[in-house]
């Protein structure tokens, strides 16, 4: 017979191997598909680590932190319209920062890289693309900081 603290213990390693096996196995398919020589191609490799390796670029290294003209950001895997410049604000963490994303254009998934510290990963709903993080210390009155990696768009000024 099992003890009730080896079932919980072999319960709890079980779970928390799930989101690994979710992430290795991500089947999900999307509108915007490419082979990876293709994306690599397409995006340069910068671009291609942060959008398909869910890498990031130093904080404080993307010019569109100072970008405060009005128009929109765009996915740089494949042009869908994420954030306006309504949504964005400076949340000083070295990232362009955004309230919240224009409905439906985003998917999350939990982010268990850094150990003992749960994220939450923001990928582009149309290419799958990994744009950043969400995070619950925003702005009100969501509260919400879509901290995005200013490589994975292209801002768009309105004309």
């Amino acid at each position: 017979m099992m003890r009730r603290a080896h079932f919980l213990g072999g319960l709890a390693g079980a779970i928390a191997f799930v989101p690994l096996l979710a992430r290795a196995a991500s089947g999900t398919k999307y509108p915007v598909t490419h082979t990876d020589a293709e994306w690599k191609d397409i995006l340069g490799s910068d671009r291609y680590v942060i959008l398909r390796e869910d890498g990031t670029e130093p904080a404080f290294s993307s010019p569109l932190i100072g970008e405060h003209r009005p128009g929109v950001y765009n996915c740089a895997g494949c042009s869908q319209e994420l954030f306006t410049s309504e949504m964005k604000y400076d949340s000083g963490d070295g990232w362009p920062s955004f309230t919240s994303v224009l409905p439906g254009r985003t998917l999350t998934q939990a982010d268990y890289d850094l150990p003992g510290e749960e994220r939450t990963e923001v990928h582009c709903r149309r290419c799958g693309g990994h744009l950043g993080h969400i995070f619950n210390d925003g702005p009100p009155p969501k509260y919400l900081r879509y901290c995005i990696d200013g490589l994975a768009l292209n801002f768009v000024p309105r004309a």
